[in-house]
């Protein structure tokens, strides 16, 4: 495999874990700075609101010089290969992070530091030379596509669902206190749980929006995250009803993530890239949103019920995928592939 793909795929684990292992340490850094855990969770908010509106630059880039390097046929795997990056930083990162940080978070910080400059060296040394790339579109012409309502119903789908996704995965720790007791190793176990079912629900949700279509994905996925939610407050009391969460979430959860771009892009096979690129900003929107949304419900709810809010969320996220895919609204478009495109969610491109 070349090399230069593989220094591709760490920059994708370094965002992603960056973006993600927050999660894990956000109780030392609540303790670390005198704030509370909420309100300690704005750095996900801040993070993700400035990934959707300015920041979202690494990794469309990363795919377009990906495919740039390889020939046409084996352009899927180049880019499974560089957003494989992102699967492993939600199932090796994020847990070795956490583990890493539970004696001092700003190691944490360093690890991911370390990981993107090792990635920005190798880039800077072996991509000296790259093809020009085409005029970009302006704003207006990025945002165009929301004027059409399937278009701006997909978007919308997608906003809630991660919305209530992220409202409860910043503060899975708050959640999960019951079962594990503050200690960062159990947390880190359920972490690395929560990533190992996070890639097979990727893996699954490939092949169901294939099998099934995106509509049963996405309704089925949504209601069964939902349950989950629902059911939070009382299997975060031990680590069995804990690991149980943390294998059923993501599954759903991922599952749903493969089907939301897959259907953005059947919209418009032709125009895919941008309908894809309004899908990722409407993703970090809603991870943005969620830390909002998660803190204001432990303030209302407490840290033991705020997953209710989620569920909530979610079976809202479901309405709004059964009304924007109803006859002729979900169709797959033939030779379009499960995941094809996507840049924003841990999950391999199937070609």
């Amino acid at each position: 495999m070349p090399v230069r793909l593989l220094l591709l795929a760490l920059g994708t684990f370094a965002v992603g874990t960056d973006s993600m292992v927050v999660a894990g340490i956000l109780g030392p850094v609540a303790a670390d700075l005198g704030v509370s855990v909420p309100a300690a969770g704005q750095l996900v908010t801040v993070f993700a609101l400035g990934y959707a509106l300015l920041a979202a630059l690494y990794r469309p880039a990363a795919n377009a010089v990906a495919t740039a390097l390889v020939a046409p046929e084996r352009r899927g795997r180049a880019l499974a290969t560089v957003l494989g990056g992102m699967t492993v930083a939600t199932a090796l990162g994020v847990p070795v992070g956490t583990w890493v940080g539970r004696g001092d978070w700003r190691l944490t910080m360093w690890l991911v530091t370390a990981l993107g400059l090792a990635a920005l060296a190798g880039l800077a040394l072996l991509l000296r030379t790259l093809p020009a790339p085409g005029a970009p579109a302006g704003l207006a012409a990025r945002l165009a596509p929301l004027g059409r309502p399937r278009v701006l119903g997909a978007a919308a789908t997608t906003l809630v669902f991660f919305l209530a996704f992220q409202s409860v995965y910043i503060y899975l720790a708050t959640a999960l206190s019951g079962a594990t007791g503050g200690d960062a190793g159990r947390l880190s176990t359920v972490l690395a749980v929560t990533g190992a079912a996070s890639v097979a629900g990727s893996w699954l949700g490939g092949r169901l929006v294939d099998r099934v279509g995106v509509r049963r994905v996405l309704l089925t996925g949504s209601l069964v995250a939902a349950g989950s939610f629902a059911a939070l407050p009382w299997l975060g009391r031990s680590m069995a009803g804990a690991l149980v969460y943390a294998v059923v979430t993501p599954l759903a959860g991922w599952a749903v993530s493969v089907a939301l771009p897959h259907r953005m892009a059947s919209l418009d096979p032709g125009g895919a890239p941008l309908l894809i690129s309004l899908n990722s900003s409407a993703l970090y929107l809603g991870t943005a949103a969620g830390g909002v949304a998660g803190s204001w419900a432990i303030g209302v709810l407490g840290g033991r019920f705020f997953p209710l809010a989620a569920a909530v969320l979610a079976l809202v996220a479901a309405g709004a995928a059964a009304a924007t895919t109803r006859a002729g609204h979900a169709a797959v478009v033939a030779g379009t592939p499960a995941g094809a495109g996507v840049d924003q969610v841990p999950a391999p491109v199937r070609r």
